[in-house]
């Protein structure tokens, strides 16, 4: 595996609203970017290549600066500037931010600042499914502290239906826990037990908001009342693109099935190892290259 060394001078808007690059002419062709704080965002990808099985996928998970759940606001529309910018060096058509925290404090830096290019987030789309689904008004999001610090489920579910009731329960430990590759055992469930005891009984849809916690989903059917649906972002976020795609004609014309390449900031070896969990298949490790982004200090 080759380290690719990305040069400062990409990063010299990175904070502001100068624009980023940008492929001014993205083609149906071109890949599909999906990033995340670390292997999380599998599941959305397992969700899209689903979806959309004739596109190319180019994967990056920020590992090096994971978690992104206990930052700032601000460090973490930096990272997602950044990380936006190696990916489009790749020629892009289109951006999925398949990490909760970087879809609350990022995506609205992105979409401000990459104009031309179609960016897609899950927590709006997640939001959507859950509140389709709740039949008593009562929604319980759990999620890392930076997502539920940020409120952004409780605004896109009440932008739906201002009626509705939004408990958000924050659960940072369960992102270790999946990074471990620790899906079941007496020790995970009962770190689940704990966090959902603060669960209230009116709830009747509990949203996965942390794109690591649907490899939880088996213990939390045991342990949750039948009565309570669980919703994530992976559907939901992949039908919203394939309906992106389409509007813009940059559906990919191809009738194989397209490619999946992944690139992760530190630690290849452990991806390669813990993505099977997420992805339900091996990677090749051929597919994975370790990219390096260089540290912003200066602001």
């Amino acid at each position: 595996m080759g380290v690719r060394q990305i040069t400062p001078d990409v990063f010299h808007n990175r904070w502001g609203d100068d624009p980023l690059p940008f492929n001014p002419n993205p083609i149906s062709s071109s890949p599909i970017g999906v990033f995340d704080s670390g292997i999380g965002g599998l599941t959305v990808l397992k969700a899209l290549k689903a979806k959309l099985p004739h596109e190319d996928f180019l994967y990056l998970g920020d590992t090096a600066r994971l978690p992104y759940g206990t930052k700032s606001e601000r460090t973490v529309a930096q990272y997602s500037r950044r990380v936006a910018s190696l990916l489009l060096q790749y020629n892009i058509k289109f951006l999925v931010i398949a990490c909760n925290t970087a879809t609350s404090f990022g995506l609205p830096v992105l979409q401000k600042t990459l104009s031309h290019l179609p960016v897609c987030g899950v927590i709006d789309p997640c939001a959507a499914a859950a509140v389709k689904t709740s039949k008593t008004d009562h929604i319980a999001v759990i999620a890392t502290e930076g997502t539920i610090r940020s409120e952004s489920y409780r605004k896109s579910i009440l932008r739906l239906n201002p009626e509705i009731c939004v408990q958000g329960l924050p659960a940072q430990l369960l992102v270790s826990v999946a990074e471990e590759g620790w899906i079941n055992g007496s020790e995970t469930e009962a770190i689940l037990t704990r966090y959902l005891m603060a669960l209230s009984s009116k709830n009747d849809v509990l949203v996965l908001g942390c794109t690591h916690f649907p490899v939880f989903t088996p213990i939390l059917k045991r342990l949750c009342p039948d009565e309570l649906s669980i919703v994530d972002s992976g559907s939901p976020t992949a039908d919203l693109v394939a309906d992106m795609l389409a509007e813009a004609e940059l559906l990919n014309p191809q009738t194989e099935n397209g490619s999946m390449s992944f690139l992760v900031t530190d630690l290849p070896e452990r991806f390669e190892k813990v993505a099977p969990i997420f992805m339900d298949k091996p990677i090749d490790a051929a597919d994975i290259d370790l990219v390096d982004i260089p540290m912003v200090v200066d602001f």
